[in-house]
């Protein structure tokens, strides 16, 4: 029997199994969401790990004749889609397509991060784990307008089934190894730390 489901269900990330999906990380956000820039930030690393590793990328933009593109410090061109939406999952009929083909058929992992979290985000979640997908949340990549509805959505997620986690939580278990043959191209990435917020630490930020 194959080890990778057994590792898929206690939240590792087999590399040949995983996809990441960029949930609406868009301009018109920018003044409104909470710790923009850090997320931002912290997204960009997941883009570059996800260019440098191979691992299938997904992203979707809210209505963005309304809220502009993708923002542009996120270089999302080597994205396997990039769809345009009105429905807040990302779980429309063009991702459902792609399903099936990412991972050459054999994606059994999400790793979903954008904004916002109680809305676009969460949908997305519990529409992909519907669908027997392991969805792990990246929190330090994720943000909403209100604290309160951002950490309440991590616990609805959590009670679906997914797991919470960080950007270099996930990078790590990618690699897996030191001596993968992208660590010294990674090891860049995470040299510098995760910008601290305090997202995590309190329902009302200042």
């Amino acid at each position: 029997m194959s080890p990778i489901p057994v590792l898929v269900k206690f939240g590792l990330l087999p590399e040949k199994h995983t996809a990441f999906f960029l949930c609406d990380i868009q301009e018109k956000f920018r003044p409104v969401m909470l710790h923009f820039q850090e997320i931002v930030q912290v997204a960009d690393k997941l883009v570059k790990t996800s260019k440098t590793l191979g691992v299938p990328l997904i992203v979707t933009e809210q209505n963005p004749q309304g809220l502009g593109k993708t923002v542009q410090e996120l270089n999302v061109s080597h994205a396997a889609g990039i769809y345009s939406k009105t429905k807040f999952s990302m779980v429309v009929p063009e991702v459902v397509a792609q399903l099936s083909e990412l991972c050459t058929g054999q994606l059994q992992c999400v790793v979903l991060f954008g904004m916002e979290t109680h809305v676009c985000v969460e949908q997305t979640a519990a529409e992909l784990c519907a669908r027997g997908f392991k969805v792990h949340i990246v929190a330090d990549a994720c943000t909403s307008r209100s604290q309160e509805e951002r950490l309440l959505a991590f616990e609805r997620m959590r009670q679906m089934g997914c797991f919470i986690t960080t950007a270099e939580t996930v990078i790590f278990k990618l690699l897996g190894d030191k001596e993968h043959p992208m660590f010294p191209h990674i090891r860049t990435l995470i040299k510098s730390p995760t910008p601290f917020t305090g997202l995590s630490l309190s329902p009302n930020p200042t």
